[in-house]
């Protein structure tokens, strides 16, 4: 694909800085770009991008001076992304339910839905429209597929689950796993029976290899917009708040409420049992032991705020020198003794 960069403009709501006549043919990033590349760049990065190869960048709109052609915009990142969908070439996938899928009784299928072939949808299981569910998919008894959702191969689905409209669920993924509760007595441990579901609502993307636990009773909720990483484990019966965004390695315990546009770096862990507010950002291997008010900003185990614990972790680096002096104090004192 060709585009003149006066078009690329138009398409991303930009200002032309330079020669908008200027043709582009690909995407790339800064350290890989070649002649005929678009690529983006802020700060700090605006003057590697001037050395690159790239024949023009997306830049902010606060950039009054440039050597190369440019589009000013409000945000490069965003601008990028909506013209990388535009030059990646789209899949054809064909329309169709494949005769190599199993279908059980009583499934209700909408129009223009794709079940490709060695995917399994159980008995009375709902499928809506443009829905597309990919090879070796296990769609469970009772369980729900909203419109225009893709389901990547291997995911699980169990039973009674809903998935919301124009969600992404990536491969290997577990939605309605057991949640892990037992009794123990004497040194034996008894499951209960966990007979909730879980609801995923509307436009929520879940990475590969995340285990979502039914809930116990009830449901466990991820809400609209949330996007969870690879490698995540939320337990039962929690409820995550809408537009959060949880990264690799996070683990969420039971019970736990999470609030609306919460972030959660890698490796976060929480206790279960607690309600963390919403507006909040908690940083890579945190440990959440209890609740959490909204609009804040944490990292370290315990839980604390974020700038108390790098204060805590400069003084760290200084203890060595600490201890120096004291042991050259104390054979002072102890020579003055003598």
């Amino acid at each position: 694909m060709e585009k003149f960069l006066h078009e690329v403009a138009q398409l991303v709501g930009g200002e032309i800085l330079g020669d908008g006549t200027t043709k582009v043919s690909g995407l790339s990033n800064i350290k890989l770009a070649q002649a005929g590349d678009l690529i983006f760049a802020v700060p700090p990065h605006l003057d590697e991008a001037k050395n690159s190869r790239a024949t023009a960048v997306l830049i902010p709109r606060d950039v009054d001076d440039f050597p190369k052609p440019a589009v000013k915009v409000d945000d490069p990142r965003a601008a990028f992304a909506i013209l990388l969908e535009m030059f990646t070439p789209k899949l054809e996938i064909p329309v169709g339910i494949s005769p190599k899928a199993h279908i059980g009784k009583n499934v209700t299928l909408a129009e223009n839905v794709t079940i490709m072939p060695f995917a399994v949808v159980d008995d009375g299981a709902t499928i809506d429209a443009g829905a597309i569910i990919y090879p070796h998919v296990y769609i469970g008894q009772q369980a729900k597929i909203g419109a225009d959702t893709v389901i990547y191969s291997s995911v699980t689905v169990r039973e009674f689950c809903t998935i919301g409209k124009r969600c992404v669920v990536h491969s290997s993924a577990v939605i309605g796993s057991d949640g892990f509760g037992f009794t123990t007595s004497k040194g034996v441990h008894t499951k209960i029976p966990q007979v909730g579901n879980v609801i995923v609502e509307d436009d929520v993307e879940i990475g590969a290899h995340v285990g979502i636990d039914r809930a116990a009773m009830g449901s466990t909720i991820i809400g609209h917009g949330t996007k969870i990483d690879n490698l995540v484990h939320i337990a039962h019966n929690c409820r995550i708040g809408a537009n959060c965004l949880i990264v690799a390695q996070t683990g969420i315990s039971g019970s736990t409420i999470v609030g609306d546009n919460v972030t959660f770096g890698g490796q976060v862990g929480t206790v279960g049992h607690i309600e963390i507010g919403g507006n909040s950002v908690y940083a890579a291997r945190s440990g959440i032991s209890k609740n959490m008010p909204p609009n804040f900003f944490g990292a370290g185990f315990p839980i604390q705020d974020h700038g108390d614990w790098l204060k805590f972790q400069a003084s760290l680096k200084k203890i060595p020198e600490l201890l120096e002096k004291v042991r050259r104090l104390e054979r002072e004192l102890e020579t003055l003794k003598q």
